[in-house]
């Protein structure tokens, strides 16, 4: 992949969006070129940044949003009554302006107007006459999700909504508390979240259980980053025969060359008769010249044969 391509899927990558084999081009060119991998620390700094941000946001905004979306459903027009367009007409317009005529997207535009207002009402709280009012406290963010609306003869109605509370948790890597929530972080789903837990982990990899979060990401995860960092905190213990026998399972079957390359430096570095059998199996497949030579060499040092027998 090109330094231009790169750049431009670095957003897609840092928030998990890119199809599996896209990702893993976009990592390996991450880790062969310093101005692209400079390029995705500012990406993070970005997402941190914006995720510490909060939004001022007009109170009538949700009501407006509804009404331009029921008008929008109904095939009529947004209310004339507001002396300004808010923004949720003007992308409505916008929509109608782009596919006024094709009857058949209009399902679809809905649909699209349905996920909008989700993320509207999932991350601010509603204040509307007579209504109870869910705000967040000042150390919580709370994001509601509406799970159904059942309205009654008598002019009440029964919202079921479940409620997540974002807190924000500082300290020093050895606090408990941070402790537990990044051996958490390691399986979350942000391959980012994955990437930087990990990568604060691997100082704490003589602890057992962290031992066993490394083995499992380098094993299992699907990002080849977090592979790689994993790999940097198993480092001290690539003399354990039971972490030996996993990087040898990764050598075999990793498909990240970086990935397999970092497993070849640990297991020549700690080489022993039992990675014998591992390396001639991979000198025999291996694509990557370089790696293939690695192997080659520490098997002419053992006084082993190329091939397997």
């Amino acid at each position: 992949m090109t330094c231009d391509s790169v750049s431009g899927l670095i957003p897609l990558y840092f928030y998990g969006e890119l199809p599996p084999d896209e990702e893993e081009r976009v990592e390996q060119h991450l880790h062969s070129c310093a101005e692209c991998a400079r390029l995705m620390e500012q990406q993070r700094k970005l997402g941190a940044a914006l995720d510490g941000r909060k939004a001022q946001v007009p109170p009538m905004l949700l009501e407006e949003c509804r009404s331009d979306l029921m008008a929008a459903v109904q095939g009529g027009a947004p209310r004339s009554d507001r002396l300004a367009k808010g923004p949720w007409t003007l992308f409505l317009e916008a929509m109608g302006a782009s596919f006024g005529g094709l009857g058949r997207l209009r399902q679809p535009v809905g649909a699209l107007a349905l996920v909008a207002i989700g993320f509207f009402a999932a991350r601010f709280s509603l204040t509307t006459p007579g209504a109870v009012s869910v705000t967040p406290s000042p150390s919580d963010e709370v994001y509601s999700t509406v799970r159904s609306v059942q309205p009654d003869a008598g002019g009440h109605v029964q919202i079921a909504f479940d409620e997540t509370h974002r807190r924000t948790l500082s300290g020093a890597l050895d606090n408990p508390n941070i402790q537990r929530l990044l051996r958490a972080a390691a399986h979350e789903e942000n391959p980012a979240v994955r990437v930087e837990s990990v990568g604060l982990l691997k100082n704490e990899g003589a602890s057992s259980e962290v031992r066993d979060i490394l083995l499992d990401r380098v094993v299992h995860d699907s990002n080849a980053g977090v592979r790689l960092r994993a790999l940097d905190g198993l480092k001290p213990l690539a003399t354990d025969p039971g972490v030996r026998k996993t990087l040898a399972q990764v050598l075999l079957s990793d498909d990240n060359p970086a990935v397999r390359m970092q497993v070849v430096d640990l297991l020549v570095a700690h080489r022993d008769g039992a990675t014998v059998g591992v390396f001639q199996d991979v000198v025999q497949k291996e694509d990557d010249n370089s790696i293939r030579l690695k192997l080659e060499k520490a098997l002419k040092e053992m006084n082993a044969s190329i091939g397997t027998f």
